[in-house]
């Protein structure tokens, strides 16, 4: 089934990132394969068009007829209705709580995203189970904060977001959270430094 559903998204560089389990249905996440993601997207109408959420219409226009041929029903964390995707995530086993409390991926680390999801009835074949890229790890995620932002209390969302907000942020918003691109993990995924610059800017719209 994994090997059938990755084929299914490989024109559109997809590719299922974590699954599980729940009520009678296998939940098949779906993520950025990288490289070659961002030129696809790109390349899409929905990039060119001017119109609002491209990255959101894109993924339903590609994943909804993925999951109509598997029989499937397609998932999504945005609009409405909106899946809560957190719980899906975490109950994978593919990916982790870290110590910025951003969730990090064994192959994505903490540029982890999901674009969606294909729900199909029954039990079907799941990835195996990993450990988390953070065991062992020496943490660089939280000495690569320019602000500190991140403590035992939590991550401090109003000071990042006015530092991101401020001058002199251009390190996280050029090319991305420094955090995020500190993690091991995140090096070896291949995710391009204009797509997350793209995604800073969608923030701060």
């Amino acid at each position: 089934m994994i090997g059938a559903l990755n084929a299914a998204l490989a024109d559109e560089r997809l590719y299922v990132s974590a699954s599980l389990y729940q009520e009678g249905e296998t939940i098949y996440l779906l993520s950025p394969a990288e490289p070659g993601f961002w030129p696809n997207f790109t390349a899409s109408a929905e990039f060119n068009d001017g119109a609002r959420q491209p990255l959101d219409r894109w993924s339903e226009r590609v994943i909804g007829p993925v999951a109509k041929a598997f029989d499937g029903r397609a998932l999504y964390p945005f609009g409405e209705p909106r899946t809560p995707f957190v719980p899906l995530i975490l109950g994978s086993g593919q990916a982790f709580s870290s110590p910025i409390f951003f969730m990090v991926h064994e192959k994505m680390g903490l540029l982890a995203s999901y674009r969606g999801a294909i729900a199909i009835p029954g039990e079907h074949e799941l990835l195996p189970i990993v450990t988390s890229p953070c065991e062992g790890c020496d943490e660089p995620c939280l000495a690569a904060c320019p602000i500190s932002a991140f403590s035992a209390e939590g991550y401090d969302v109003k000071s990042c977001y006015a530092y991101l907000d401020g001058e002199g942020s251009e390190g996280c918003t050029s090319g991305g959270c420094l955090s995020r691109r500190a993690c091991p993990a995140s090096q070896g995924y291949g995710r391009l430094p204009e797509q997350s610059a793209w995604h800073m800017r969608q923030r701060l719209k």
